[in-house]
């Protein structure tokens, strides 16, 4: 049976600055593409400079006049993500889009970051977290939209919050789900503190449900040598159209998230299929584990701590 084509609207960009983490191949390379072909400005910092050069001569063969640039960012480094806030910063343009997608999953054994994080939460949180307070002046000025991809993981589970870093034992598919349930905790409080300090930023969550993107195939910098076994599953389903969706259909519900103008802030996008594993973007209710204020603003004081940042706008 031939796949469905969903597909979104994406309003006309010109002159928007977008940033986009994790653009580099796969879903967030199709997120860049989409905002580049509307006309924005995408910056694409990457930790890998010949992957993304490959990146951006993709979009140019397939949109010649689209107007995209590499930065240099790595994560799990916050050295880097200071070094990248600089940059932005020395360039003094307002930011009108983030969309926070990079993200690492599931590696073979505890890893740490360059500041001794467990890797997950620190790629996938506190690296983000680190990000969007560099920027926060760039962010303000623009009255961005900030998006933060999260996962279905999101759904069940919670913080270690005794020991965040899992250093006294470790469950990496646990890591993972605190890691997302974490950053979208952090988007929500990001929302609200917004609101209440008058940053003029609107922040709101979305998920890509479930695809064969780069997230679970090889990733030999975390010390994954070939796809997870599922991979092979989750190829065939998505081919199929079997609840799934594709690497493009996966993107949308980010697209949606921060770049309809509906599109609502605090709120959650992702498939709207059985389980919201694929389908068209929607809204969605949010997932239990996120609907804590008191869990956020916990969730935000220990990150700030940890990353040693604080969100000023000057």
């Amino acid at each position: 049976m031939p796949r469905r084509q969903i597909d979104i609207t994406i309003p006309d960009l010109t002159g928007k600055r977008a940033v986009v983490t994790g653009a580099s191949d796969g879903m967030g390379l199709r997120i860049a593409t989409r905002l580049a072909a509307a006309g924005a400005e995408v910056i694409m910092p990457v930790r890998n400079p010949a992957k993304g050069e490959a990146a951006i001569s993709g979009i140019r063969r397939s949109h010649p006049h689209a107007t995209v640039s590499l930065r240099t960012l790595d994560l799990s480094s916050l050295r880097s993500v200071a070094a990248l806030g600089g940059t932005l910063r020395d360039e003094g343009r307002p930011i009108h889009l983030l969309i926070n997608n990079a993200g690492v999953m599931r590696p073979p054994n505890r890893q740490s970051t360059a500041d001794g994080f467990e890797l997950q939460f620190g790629t996938n949180h506190l690296g983000h977290f680190a990000l969007v307070a560099q920027l926060l002046p760039l962010l303000s000025a623009g009255r961005a939209r900030v998006t933060s991809q999260i996962s279905v993981a999101a759904r069940s589970g919670k913080i270690n919050w005794d020991d965040p870093n899992w250093e006294r034992s470790y469950n990496g598919m646990r890591a993972y789900s605190q890691s997302k349930i974490a950053f979208g905790l952090f988007g929500l409080e990001l929302e609200r503190r917004s609101r209440a300090h008058g940053w003029g930023i609107t922040s709101n969550l979305s998920h890509p449900g479930v695809a064969p993107t780069s997230l679970l195939a090889a990733r030999p910098e975390i010390g994954r040598g070939g796809n997870v076994p599922q991979y092979r599953l989750i190829q065939a389903l998505s081919s199929r159209g079997i609840l799934l969706g594709t690497v493009e259909t996966a993107g949308l519900p980010a697209l949606m998230a921060a770049t309809d103008p509906g599109a609502k802030a605090g709120a959650l996008y992702g498939p709207s299929g059985p389980g919201n594993l694929g389908g068209a973007p929607a809204e969605q209710r949010l997932y239990p584990p996120l609907r804590s204020a008191d869990d956020a603003a916990r969730a935000w004081e220990i990150s700030e701590r940890l990353t040693k940042t604080a969100f000023v706008t000057a």
